[in-house]
């Protein structure tokens, strides 16, 4: 199967995924059984078991369990330790458990207010193992990167919003290279030119984007925390703001932020996605720590 069938089909599967992880959010208390889960889904105990352990790579189980509430408190007081400890010796991350390499560039003042007049930005909408999502890029890089919610219409319309001033040009083919790079599975990997993204915010929007860039694959941090790694610690509301206002998703990782009390929060592009992206990367980065034993 190649990488383009492959997303294809892990975007289906997203879909039973979305629908297993709501029905946990309402019943984690339970703990429901394979057998409740599947129910629910539609699909027969086996099927469910083997679609959600190949999108997942993991029992539906062992990722559930990463679901309920308290796991996000406990994943904030992990994350929080190995977060002091990248940044003391200056990583992204630690051993192979880095992220994708990513440049930013930002737009000019007067780039800022014309809205992307006299850019032509080509963009397309793919399958992801998280659903569909829309990619758009200019000769810069990357410009946008949002997941496809109610339709593909509003999708588009979220795109053209940001850039109002620029030529749209539907073309799959320029942004389909884009997909495999955002969404490799296999986080300790990184191979090939670095992903650069082009941003259109404001300064204090900036410096929240690229905070956020210092969290590793596998941990997650809280708004006060972001507020103190830009000097703004009383900016917590502000941060959250610009957290929701983050244009790239994924390769901007706004989904690792969650609440101070130890709750996942919301997202922009749906609680559920928030978690299963969380859990998708936690589950990956503990397996790439074991196989650098």
């Amino acid at each position: 199967m190649n990488t383009q069938s492959n997303y294809k089909q892990l975007s289906d599967d997203y879909l039973h995924i979305e629908q297993a992880i709501l029905y946990l959010e309402n019943h984690y208390k339970e703990q429901p059984s394979l057998e409740e889960v599947a129910a629910n889904v539609g699909l027969s105990e086996y099927h469910f078991q083997r679609l959600f352990t190949r999108w997942a790579g993991v029992s539906p189980k062992r990722f559930l369990q990463f679901l309920t509430k308290e796991s996000a408190k406990g994943l904030l007081d992990r994350s929080e330790n190995l977060l002091e400890t990248t940044l003391q010796v200056g990583l992204s991350s630690l051993g192979r458990l880095h992220d994708l390499f990513v440049t930013t560039e930002a737009v000019t003042p007067g780039e800022y207010k014309s809205r992307g007049a006299g850019l032509t930005i080509r963009y397309g909408i793919h399958p992801t193992p998280f659903g569909k999502c829309t990619i758009a890029a200019t000769e810069r890089g990357i410009c946008h990167l949002g997941f496809v919610q109610t339709s593909e219409g509003d999708a588009i319309d979220n795109l053209v919003e940001d850039w109002k001033g620029a030529k749209m040009i539907e073309d799959y083919r320029a942004t389909a290279p884009f997909v495999k790079p955002i969404f490799n599975l296999r986080y300790g990997v990184v191979s090939g030119e670095p992903l650069r993204v082009y941003l259109r915010g404001t300064n204090f929007q900036l410096k929240v984007w690229e905070a956020l860039l210092q969290i590793p694959v596998g941990t997650v941090t809280t708004y006060e925390g972001i507020a103190e790694r830009i000097g703004r610690p009383t900016a917590a509301r502000a941060i959250g703001m610009a957290v929701g206002h983050n244009p790239i998703a994924v390769l901007i990782p706004c989904h690792r932020v969650i609440r101070k009390v130890g709750e996942f929060g919301n997202y922009r592009y749906g609680a559920s996605r928030k978690k299963a992206l969380l859990a998708r990367e936690y589950v990956t980065a503990r397996n790439e720590a074991v196989a650098s034993f």
